[in-house]
């Protein structure tokens, strides 16, 4: 979709905005119903925006004309013309994408919507819908990342898919990949990942990409603001490019998906393109373990005891709580770049989606005192989040039997407290990092929601709520 944001709408498709919630289009006007009373919040403003393309298709238009003020008279009064200008943008793009990647292109082309006029935009409303078309297409590549199947996806072509991506930044030597193979895992000490990914023929690989911003710290125990700011936030996404379930293997229902469950490793990675992209000073580093949980020969069983980076041993009581084991391996590999904040993101259990349906991810923290700044930064950001407890209450999950910590809980109804116990055993490896550090268990937004109006697979979260992450630390 190309943005011209200027008067140039002749034989464009006006878009008017009316009272209601029934839109038509008459040939030459596309009237969008956008409810009982303006302006919008900026819930409804985002969906909204996603209506006007959804439907613009559903009509197969292919050019539309949308008059600024008719945005800004939506919007909130507190949101300024950037911050309009980039949520627009952002929304606009990601309802235009869809994954056709494995269809035959029809003799009409795609339903695309391929130019948007907004004519009268002001500079800084300009300026957000660059960014926001940057941050769209960033979130859309997550999406095809994602949404490409597991047959194909392997953790060596998403590995590759990182290289590449870094490479499509302009970033330069700011943005570096490498990648450790098995071997390298094997010499680090990495157990965790190598036991997950023993039962498959694709080699597990461990993502490391590094963004320098702000340039290196002058000293890791330095406390000057300056060299604060060049301590990294360190970003952690799983990457299991399919989730059998392992030996204990999953109900047939909702395996097709199982591809997905790489979608915190697809949004690290373009969190980290997005950061070189829009040319944010500050350090980000992307750490992404990926591996496939197979059924094989070799494949983990329960009772099973792994070692971790950390020297922890995990008990393996459940071959389909692998995410969590493979993330504690990125933990403790965080740690050597004494970050100033840590950030993992992973679709860990489907007790979220039980718990919160399609509307926002769990997050947990070990800094209580950070939980209303951490979500108020999935409001701006649209990517909503909702807090979970990480009480001592719960410390008897975490309590293992013959190893020194469970996959799940080894006393007590290992179906209690899901969201959370996933937490409490990432948390016994967030120990060590001494920074703040949350958890996004985002298995509950992992595919687009009704009424969203995006299409069907990837929703490409939660790249935008990596973004605002990285936004605050750049700037405080």
């Amino acid at each position: 979709m190309e943005f011209i944001l200027a008067p140039n709408g002749r034989g464009f498709s006006k878009v008017r905005f009316i009272l209601g919630e029934l839109s038509r289009f008459d040939g030459k006007t596309l009237s969008i119903g956008y409810g009982n009373s303006k302006p919008l919040n900026r819930r409804k403003l985002i969906v909204l925006m996603r209506k006007v393309v959804a439907l613009a298709k559903q009509n197969r238009i292919k050019k539309l004309d949308i008059h600024w003020k008719d945005i800004r008279v939506l919007a909130p009064k507190d949101m300024g013309d950037y911050e309009i200008g980039r949520i627009a943008g952002t929304a606009f793009i990601m309802a235009d994408y869809e994954h056709v990647a494995y269809k035959s292109t029809p003799k009409e082309g795609w339903n695309v919507v391929e130019q948007m006029c907004i004519p009268n935009t002001p500079v800084a409303g300009k300026e957000g819908f660059w960014h926001g078309s940057i941050i769209g297409e960033e979130i859309n590549a997550c999406r095809e990342l994602s949404n490409t199947p597991g047959g194909d996806m392997t953790p060596k072509r998403l590995a590759a898919s990182a290289v590449a991506a870094a490479k499509r930044s302009g970033a330069g030597k700011k943005l570096k990949v490498k990648v450790l193979g098995r071997r390298e895992m094997q010499r680090l000490g990495m157990g965790a990942v190598l036991g997950v990914a023993k039962g498959a023929a694709d080699e597990p690989q461990f993502i490391v990409m590094e963004y320098r911003g702000a340039g290196r710290p002058v000293s890791q125990t330095s406390k000057s603001k300056s060299d604060l700011l060049k301590k990294p936030i360190v970003l952690i996404g799983k990457g299991v490019t399919f989730d059998t379930g392992g030996i204990q293997v999953k109900t047939g229902d909702h395996m097709y998906e199982m591809h997905m469950d790489m979608s915190g490793g697809a949004a690290v990675i373009h969190a980290l393109v997005l950061a070189a992209k829009l040319k944010i000073k500050t350090n980000v580093v992307g750490l992404v373990p990926a591996v496939e949980n197979a059924v094989g020969a070799g494949a983990m069983r329960p009772g099973d005891i792994l070692k971790s980076l950390s020297g922890r041993t995990i008990e393996i009581l459940h071959t389909d709580a692998e995410g969590r084991v493979i993330l504690a391996d990125a933990l403790s590999y965080a740690k050597r770049y004494s970050p100033a904040v840590v950030a993992d993101a992973a679709t860990l259990t489907g007790a979220a989606l039980t718990g919160l349906g399609e509307q926002a991810s769990a997050i947990m923290t070990n800094r209580e005192d950070m939980l209303a700044d951490l979500q108020t930064l999935g409001e701006e950001s649209g990517d909503y989040v909702w807090p979970f407890p990480l009480w001592e209450e719960y410390d008897y999950i975490v309590k293992g039997r013959f190893g020194d910590v469970p996959n799940i809980p080894a006393q007590g109804n290992s179906r209690y407290a899901g969201i959370i116990g996933g937490g409490k055993f990432l948390e016994v490896f967030a120990k060590d990092l001494n920074c703040p550090w949350l958890h996004l268990d985002i298995a509950s937004v992992m595919t687009a929601a009704e009424g969203h109006h995006l299409a069907r697979g990837a929703a490409g979260a939660p790249v935008r709520y990596f973004l605002a992450l990285i936004e605050k630390y750049a700037t405080h």
